[in-house]
């Protein structure tokens, strides 16, 4: 079976809908039959990243430490809409340290995030096989 490239396109806030816990679980899914994932975050999507999220006062389970584990499933290519973070206010240092272990490097941790425009994210998109949006 050949490889395809699939992109999850999150587009929805982490909580009040199951759109990101969703993605986030077929991600996991695909990247376990060892298909090529990547994730692009766009519009309130970005906030699906963001660090320290509290979800105390929602009542709703905080899963946000689960982009913890893509770099263990060889997800590392996560792009962010440069514009979509400050429509909202925030910068990359607003967003999770995710990082992979690079093994062509001596499993040197590196970052998973790639703060992009648009334009580059558009031009990323049309070359995979699948898009995905949730």
């Amino acid at each position: 079976m050949a490889i395809k490239k699939f992109m999850y396109l999150n587009r929805k806030a982490s909580y009040g809908t199951v759109y990101a816990i969703e993605s986030l679980e077929v991600v996991l899914i695909a990247a376990a039959f060892e298909q090529d994932v990547s994730l692009a975050f766009v519009d309130d999507g970005v906030y699906q990243i963001v660090e320290g999220q509290n979800t105390d006062g929602i009542g709703m389970k905080n899963f946000s430490k689960t982009y913890h584990a893509l770099g263990d499933y060889d997800i590392n290519k996560l792009y962010v809409s440069a514009e979509s973070l400050e429509e909202r206010g925030l910068t990359e240092a607003d967003l999770m340290p995710l990082v992979y272990e690079d093994e062509d490097d001596d499993w040197a941790e590196k970052p998973s995030i790639k703060v992009v425009s648009n334009a580059d994210l558009t031009k990323i998109m049309s070359e995979q096989d699948v898009c995905l949006s949730f």
